[in-house]
């Protein structure tokens, strides 16, 4: 979210960076609401110190023993008044309060122009695309034919866009999560955490999935409140600190958790419906980051090389892309795309985003820590997927496919595993 005062302060700024993601602000609708906001306080403050004179003089009439009838309903005057315009006030801020939520973040200026993928800065590309003496199949067709791979069942237990694994398929979904947390607690330094999958409205405001986005998400009724199930774990992480103050010698916060992840896609439809690639329940190993916002730059290429970690482990050959200004998330200043070769698509998918919020997220949340003077002040907040375990065991099993119909998996899952290979009949090969 953000602070009203600076948007203004910045006027034409704003309106040109907003501009660049597709974002159309009305400075003289902000302004008049501020300036309402303003007004209201001003009256009620200066309404409530006359209410505080009234009721002085009140008391002190009353004890010289004279008639303070027409000085009470002055004073009772006055606090409807004050009611009256706290009413005002309350309709005022909800507006201003809604039209802020509203608002995306500001794109950093470093984006490219641009509103869709095609736009997109290639930055670099790591790992030879794997050549095949034969036609690779997709991984619908590996994992279905090994067996690995159950998306009839899992359409008739759930409908479209779900996935069973089985078998040496589930071990690798296994596999991938624990190599993945490994690499981020042991080599990277984030505290592994268990969150809830299912979330407050708060929550959900707090890293801007809501209200923007709510035909997003899945929602249930517990009781008399409404819970979402988490569409990524930098929902929860993240507002672990919400409403709190972090001393500056805790910073950076790093965290990461596995968690299934649960999402509509809404306005997809159509869209991937073949695979791993766009389901509604997926599993996914986040990272995120809490820092001091002149640090927020660095730890974003830090992050980044975290997320490629994974797939060098993995021997994967991916490229890394930075998104366009129009097609940056709502909540995101700047985002870099980890996008993985698929063989049988011929190009590369997105299969990860490090982004970098600014303080966008932390206002909404009000995380916060003390500066050099003491006084509180945002942090900074940015979070990665590193990785998400199906479209990483699709790429794995796309790269890594054999001639024979089987699958050499990479040594780095072998200690996780127990076997190197999985046959073409599904079987677990050492």
């Amino acid at each position: 979210m953000h602070d009203a005062r600076v948007l203004i302060e910045m006027g034409p700024e704003a309106v040109r960076r907003l501009a660049r993601r597709g974002y159309s602000l009305d400075l003289s609708v902000l302004q008049n609401l501020q300036s309402r906001r303003n007004q209201s306080i001003h009256s009620i403050d200066e309404l409530r110190a006359e209410s505080k004179r009234a009721a002085s003089e009140v008391q002190a009439t009353a004890r010289a023993g004279g008639d303070i009838a027409a000085l009470k309903e002055t004073a009772r005057k006055l606090k409807e008044q004050i009611n009256d315009i706290e009413d005002e006030l309350d309709g005022v801020q909800e507006e201003l309060t809604t039209l802020l939520l509203s608002i995306p973040n500001l794109p950093d200026d470093r984006t490219p122009e641009g509103d869709s993928d095609e736009f997109a800065t290639e930055v670099r590309r790591v790992g030879a695309q794997p050549a095949f003496s034969f036609t690779p199949k997709d991984h619908v067709d590996l994992g279905e034919t090994t067996g690995i791979l159950d998306f009839a069942r899992a359409t008739k237990l759930s409908g479209p866009r779900f996935a069973v694994t089985r078998g040496a398929g589930a071990a690798l979904e296994r596999a991938l999560s624990t190599l993945f947390l490994d690499l981020h607690t042991r080599r990277h330094g984030y505290v592994e955490h268990s969150v809830p999958y299912l979330v407050s409205r708060k929550t959900m405001t707090g890293t801007g999935q809501l209200p923007k986005f709510e035909a997003d998400l899945f929602k249930t009724s517990v009781a008399d409140r409404d819970l979402f199930l988490i569409p990524t774990a930098e929902v929860p992480l993240t507002n672990l600190y919400a409403d709190e103050i972090i001393p500056a010698a805790e910073l950076p916060v790093a965290m990461t958790a596995n968690t299934p992840c649960f999402r509509s896609e809404a306005g997809s439809y159509g869209r991937d419906t073949r695979g791993l690639i766009r389901q509604h329940q997926f599993t996914k190993v986040e990272i995120v980051r809490i820092v001091e916002p002149e640090q927020a730059d660095s730890e974003l290429e830090n992050m980044l090389g975290h997320a490629e970690a994974c797939l060098k482990e993995l021997g994967l050959a991916y490229r890394v892309v930075m998104l366009a200004a129009g097609d940056t998330g709502f909540s995101a200043q700047l985002t870099y795309d980890l996008e993985v070769w698929f063989p049988s698509q011929n190009t590369y998918r997105e299969i990860s985003s490090v982004s970098s919020f600014g303080s966008f997220q932390a206002r909404r949340a009000n995380i916060r820590t003390r500066g050099a003077d003491g006084k509180p002040k945002l942090v900074a907040t940015l979070n990665g997927s590193g990785l998400p375990i199906g479209r990483t065991l699709a790429a794995v099993l796309e790269q890594h496919q054999q001639e024979d119909g089987s699958i050499l998996l990479p040594q780095s899952l072998v200690p996780y595993l127990g076997f190197r290979r999985i046959a073409a009949d599904g079987s677990p090969e050492e």
